[in-house]
């Protein structure tokens, strides 16, 4: 299999419609507009592939939940404060039980903000964002490669739960290019339980996200409850590099990891031994791992591009277990590896490196 050397919003959009998406709806935002092109380009060439650009970020997320309902694959994608407005979207496809991909190319926030990388959204992402009890599953890349295969298996994972996966990457994820291997996507499992009849072979549904009898309504908030808990079980991913010897590790996610991992390599020639534990899926967070770690490691730092988002996750999983430092850089900056590792050094009393 041939490398092929693709910034990382066209590696979504490949990724996305070998996978299958043959509906796709969105608006042009910074700084995830490459990914919008790319699919206004290519899936006319797909079969059966529909572009549509909307006329907002509301009419996308709701166009899609009309397709998805229709049994298609679909897919949106938006940057920060395009993805607020598609959270009542998002609700809805939750409470409708639609699969669907939504893509946020993380900006500099809040409000309007800028159009730098930043990992302000991720409170937005992993809680749900819209209203109601429901959770979107959240994947987190950190290489154009794993775009690649993330994107793919996101497709499968909405599929098999019947609901929406968000996509989480920053601006410079979404600009940066490197080689990737997009590998075969696997057969699809069509979910023809949901389908609308005449949309394929499967029994029709009626769906409906409106439940006035608060009885059918708990009940439906406890079965979705229940699905969340089994994907709670099953589907967390994460990395751990280099933390056999490891005295302190950094949590970071995404672009942070990325620093991290230069951050390391520099504080290891200087002879300190730090690891990283990188959760790929931001919801399900890997808690009960992280926990694991800390069974021989007393000192982490969470290490994010923003004021501390997912640091409360980490003190979920660690509280009592293990000291907790947080270092962040909010609103569009970019750190760099030796900003990271000169903080590292003074936790531990070291001079700068």
């Amino acid at each position: 299999m041939n490398k092929v050397l693709m910034s990382g919003n066209n590696v979504i959009g490949e990724a996305a419609i070998r996978a299958g998406c043959r509906f796709y709806a969105g608006y042009p935002i910074t700084p995830q507009n490459e990914l919008t092109e790319y699919m206004a380009e290519h899936m006319r060439t797909a079969e059966g592939g529909v572009f549509l650009q909307s006329e907002s970020e509301i009419a996308a997320i709701n166009m899609i939940a009309g397709a998805s309902a229709a049994g298609v694959r679909v897919m949106t994608s938006s940057s920060s404060p395009g993805i607020s407005l598609k959270q009542e979207g998002i609700s809805s496809m939750a409470a409708c039980e639609l699969p669907g991909i939504i893509v946020n190319i993380m900006r500099g926030g809040p409000g309007l903000g800028n159009i730098r990388p930043s990992q302000g959204d991720y409170f937005q992402a992993t809680r749900g964002g819209g209203h109601g009890d429901y959770r979107t599953i959240v994947i987190a890349p950190d290489t154009c490669q794993e775009l690649a295969d993330l994107t793919m298996d996101a497709f499968d994972l909405a599929d098999k739960y019947r609901t929406p996966v968000m996509i989480l990457a920053d601006g410079m994820m979404g600009q940066m290019m490197e080689p990737v291997i997009f590998k075969k996507p696997k057969p699809r499992q069509y979910p023809g339980k949901f389908m609308l009849r005449g949309a394929g072979t499967g029994k029709s549904k009626f769906i409906r996200g409106l439940l006035l009898d608060p009885i059918d309504s708990e009940a439906h908030n406890w079965k979705l409850a229940r699905k969340y808990q089994v994907i709670s079980e099953k589907e967390t991913l994460f990395e751990e590099h280099r933390v056999d010897d490891a005295e302190l590790v950094i949590v970071a996610y995404g672009t942070a990891a990325r620093i991290a991992k230069g951050a390391i390599k520099r504080l290891r020639s200087h002879g300190m031994n730090i690891g990283l534990f990188r959760p790929i899926t931001l919801w399900p967070f890997p808690e009960a791992k992280l926990r694991t770690l800390s069974v021989k490691v007393k000192n982490f730092l969470v290490f994010e591009m923003s004021t501390g988002q997912m640091l409360e996750d980490v003190r979920l999983a660690l509280q009592g277990y293990a000291n907790i430092d947080f270092h962040g850089r909010p609103g569009g900056a970019v750190p760099t590896p030796s900003e990271l590792a000169n903080v590292v050094a003074r936790i531990y009393n070291k001079k700068d490196l």
